[in-house]
């Protein structure tokens, strides 16, 4: 009996295939060619030096394009601006997060903001809302202002008297994650002691986070059937004997994070539940993250209050998404500085013109440095951190087309596409960024001054910062974008007014793809992250 289900199986998988590429509504737009019968063209979608992949596709077949993916099935690749506003924004509510990804984070992070979807996420996103407000940030600026003066003593502790080569990667992870930590937690989880060179086990592990996760990309979309497979102790037991080598490392990794989380909240939920008068004071001045969500969650009705596990999950959420991507900016930013030293002059100059850091300064001070911001903009522009991301459409929709697509005979002009339920897209917001109807011709080109100009592009990127889709747009966009500016611009500043940075000697600095961007060494034995930048002090 079980021989014969395998034989039916077997012939049956060519079927299925034949019948999902025939019945696809995306069958007549163009797109590459079928990669592997398998794994389709998820293969190149996921590489770790995917970048000329994703170059090609937007390039040669236009915003909308027909990719390949699992067992036959077809997916949109979009960064057609228009239809993106209807995804993103518009119809929001349809085009939810895939499966796949909302599991995954919920396995990693727990029943946070990037793990649910619908009214639950509205509900939580509705709580939390304000503790991103612009008044908080102002508030925030002379924490980041001590965390990164921290910064700048154990760089200078390092460099002597002399230039050094500094794994600039690690002490922005450890920097941005100290500033999520006391901003987001109320909590210090790294010293930046000067003598220190490591980061906690924290902060080493969850370096490793996305790129563990990041490899098993096609594992992943397995997820929303393998966790009903069993109870939790069935599924864990399987974990544990799994040969891989970056599953055990991204378990290793998220026991560790949600350990240190769930201490943190049990430890200022035991004092704000004693009334313990720091805690109190704390949570009554809103001088973090979690103490303004108690205070909040406190006077919530009892529709909006959100249970304790929500809570810990927003934390796990808030460690990961406030410094990751942050910190990989911030890299790719001092990478482009070191590429462009008349932009890293120009940079400089400005700063010191702008004698700010006679004192503390402020939120307004800082945001007052239009090439500063233009550096900023333009690294946001040209790398985003995360260059994509994947969206399921939960019904049957129609979604117009900003520019019709050319059908695959090569006359045909397609004005919208009929959206089939299940249908998987992905919104390419790299691509979006770097296109060349967009931004012209040197849409790849490392370009500060085009911020300062007027011939800014004037069609419409439905982005919620700066024409960008950098940090995505509508009701699932990046809730932390003003935090993380205030962290790049205030790090930046301290950092650029005090050292040079150049390249290393005989190291090509490569940047890999990944859920989220890493630089590595080319040709290295070990991919890990690192950034082995020349830092001098200034005279």
């Amino acid at each position: 009996m079980l021989f014969e289900t395998v034989v039916l199986l077997i012939l049956c998988c060519p079927l299925l295939f034949l019948w999902r590429r025939f019945n696809s509504s995306l069958r007549h737009l163009r797109g590459p060619p079928n990669h592997s019968l398998l794994r389709g063209n998820l293969g190149q979608l996921y590489a770790r030096d995917g970048w000329k992949f994703h170059e090609a596709i937007a390039e040669r077949f236009g915003g909308a394009v027909k990719l390949h993916g699992l067992l036959g099935t077809h997916q949109l690749y979009l960064s057609d601006p228009a239809a993106l506003y209807n995804v993103l924004v518009k119809d929001s509510n349809v085009y939810e997060e895939a499966n796949w990804y909302l599991e995954g984070n919920m396995l990693v992070f727990g029943p946070g903001l990037l793990s649910t979807y619908g009214d639950h996420h509205k509900r939580q996103r509705k709580l939390l809302n304000p503790v991103f407000s612009t008044q908080h940030m102002r508030d925030l600026a002379p924490v980041f202002h001590c965390i990164t003066r921290k910064l700048t003593d154990a760089i200078e502790y390092h460099l002597g008297s002399g230039s050094q080569e500094i794994d600039l990667y690690d002490w922005m992870s450890r920097t941005t994650l100290e500033m999520i930590a006391q901003a987001g937690l109320g909590y210090s989880i790294d010293s930046l002691e000067p003598e220190s060179d490591s980061p906690t086990t924290y902060g080493k592990l969850i370096k490793h986070l996305i790129p563990s996760a990041f490899k098993l990309s096609t594992f992943r979309l397995f997820l929303p059937f393998l966790v009903k497979l069993g109870p939790p102790a069935f599924r864990r037991f399987l974990l544990d004997i799994s040969p891989s080598r970056d599953l055990h490392q991204l378990k290793e990794t998220v026991d560790v994070m949600h350990q240190t989380s769930t201490d943190i909240f049990q430890r200022k939920k035991m004092s704000f539940d004693e009334g313990d008068e720091h805690t109190l004071r704390q949570v009554d001045e809103g001088r973090d993250i979690m103490s303004i969500l108690l205070k909040a969650n406190l006077s919530a009705s009892d529709l909006d209050r959100l249970p304790d596990s929500e809570l810990l999950a927003q934390m796990s959420t808030f460690m990961f998404a406030g410094h990751d991507t942050t910190s990989s900016a911030l890299s790719r930013t001092l990478h482009n500085l070191a590429l462009h030293p008349e932009v890293q002059a120009q940079l400089r100059h400005e700063i010191a013109q702008s004698q700010l850091f006679k004192g503390c300064f402020s939120y307004e001070e800082l945001n007052a440095l239009p090439y500063l911001d233009a550096v900023y903009r333009e690294t946001l522009r040209l790398n985003p951190p995360v260059n994509f991301m994947a969206r399921i459409a939960r019904r049957d929709m129609i979604l117009p087309l900003g520019e019709p697509a050319i059908a695959t005979d090569g006359v045909t002009k397609i004005h919208a596409l009929h959206i089939t339920k299940g249908t998987s897209i992905i919104t390419a917001f790299g691509a979006v960024n770097r296109s060349k109807t967009i931004w012209g011709d040197d849409a790849y080109e490392w370009k500060p001054e085009r911020w300062l100009s007027n011939t800014l592009p004037v069609k419409r990127v439905p982005g919620v910062y700066s024409s960008l889709l950098t940090f995505s747009a509508g009701p699932r966009a990046c809730i932390g974008f003003k935090f993380a500016e205030l962290e790049m611009k205030c790090i930046l500043s301290m950092l650029v007014s005090a050292y040079t940075f150049e390249l290393p000697d005989k190291k090509e600095i490569i940047w890999n793809l990944g859920g989220i961007q890493t630089p590595s060494i080319k040709d290295a034995a070990l991919q890990t992250p690192t950034l082995p930048l020349k830092v001098s002090k200034l005279a």
